[in-house]
């Protein structure tokens, strides 16, 4: 259910610009995983401020596809399954945006999909009217006051026309064509309506679609187009059931889904269970005056004892853990120092159970050069 979710996500993102912003939110979870691996605090503590407050971020950057996505499921089990467009209407749409294109009329014509794109479309009149060549034509007549809008069909009818679509920003995919361009696009990034737009200065015709723009060559290309968007927003009986072509499609991206969702499974539900764990650290000195040394340490190993969370045992190695001893006042003689946890330094979320043995026997002498030198 999770990698559903999750691949779901990530499709629908793909379609967005917010794809690169995902990225770098991924590269920067690698950095964090990594510092806590490395045992670098300084930085795992700056990533640990920055996720803190993540979801806050995630609403700011992403406020517009989450509510694209609320929508969508809002509307999910609302939307019938008649097609937008019959066949009929659809052969009226080809022919009339081929004669505009002869002509060199600018048109811009969008085919509803499933998504709502009312909150997306300023101005318009309502027209209601049923889809036909003469109708279209004196819309896009140049002497029209509403031809430089859009026409918005729904089902098989003209539902408003002279409408204002929102404005790509996409510059790479809007070089060197018009506004019309642009707002098709724009709408296209936002829904998941067609949209065909007519160049009135090159007569040439292009659709928009899921955030991309393209050129068509010919009106068969336009009609295949046409229909494989109705196939894939209202599928007929016999194509609704399933198809390995589900599993084949984009299969690199379902199994690194899949992956992640497994991984996430891993440490959260696992990972969230208490463990107890025990480890034999050596003992270090530290901070011993230069005039000084340690003659004999004794035991040169305790066992710690740690609980907590079996995913932190994940992040960190263990072969980083040790006892220090610090002996920056340390006097020559024999001593027994008692250890706490206060000598262990590790991870926040994990807890010393037991240390043994807790104490240390440690014998310190003079340097043999200071001996010498007072010889």
């Amino acid at each position: 259910m999770v990698a559903v979710l999750l691949y779901t996500a990530i499709a629908f993102l793909k379609q967005t610009r917010a794809a690169f912003i995902i990225r770098g939110i991924f590269i920067l979870a690698a950095i964090y995983i990594l510092a806590r691996y490395l045992d670098l605090q300084l930085t795992a503590w700056l990533f640990q401020g920055f996720f803190a407050i993540f979801l806050i971020i995630i609403v700011v950057i992403f406020q517009e596809e989450l509510r694209q996505i609320f929508e969508r499921i809002a509307v999910w089990s609302l939307t019938s399954d008649d097609p937008s467009l019959r066949s009929d209407a659809a052969d009226i749409l080809i022919g009339t945006v081929a004669d505009l294109a002869k002509d060199k009329i600018g048109a811009l014509i969008v085919i509803e999909g499933k998504d709502p794109i009312a909150r997306h479309i300023m101005g318009g009149i309502e027209l209601e009217g049923k889809i036909s060549e003469p109708l279209l034509k004196s819309i896009f007549d140049p002497h029209s006051p509403g031809h430089d809008g859009a026409v918005i069909i729904k089902k098989d009818q003209i539902a408003r026309f002279a409408a204002h679509l929102p404005l790509s920003k996409d510059f790479r995919q809007l070089a060197r064509v018009g506004t019309r361009h642009g707002a098709a696009l724009g709408l296209a990034e936002l829904s998941d309506a067609l949209c065909i737009v007519v160049s009135e200065e090159r007569g040439k015709i292009s659709v928009a679609r899921d955030g991309r723009l393209r050129q068509v060559d010919n009106t068969q290309e336009l009609g295949s187009i046409l229909q494989r968007f109705l196939g894939d927003k209202y599928p007929s009986a016999e194509h609704r059931g399933f198809s390995f072509s589900l599993v084949r499609e984009n299969w690199l991206v379902k199994l690194v889904t899949l992956s992640l969702a497994l991984g996430l499974w891993y440490v959260l539900v696992p990972g969230s269970s208490t463990i107890e764990t025990t480890y034999k650290l050596p003992v270090q000195v530290e901070n011993l005056p230069a005039e000084l040394r340690v003659e004999e340490l004794q035991p040169k190993e305790v066992s710690a004892t740690f609980t907590g969370p079996k995913r932190t045992f994940y992040f960190f190695d263990a072969g980083r853990l040790k006892v220090t001893v610090d002996l920056s006042s340390a006097e020559p003689g024999h001593k027994t120092l008692r250890l706490s946890e206060l000598n262990i330094r590790h991870p926040q979320n994990l807890t010393l159970q037991q240390l043994n043995p807790v104490t240390v026997r440690i014998s310190i002498v003079k340097a043999l050069r200071d001996e010498k030198e007072k010889g």
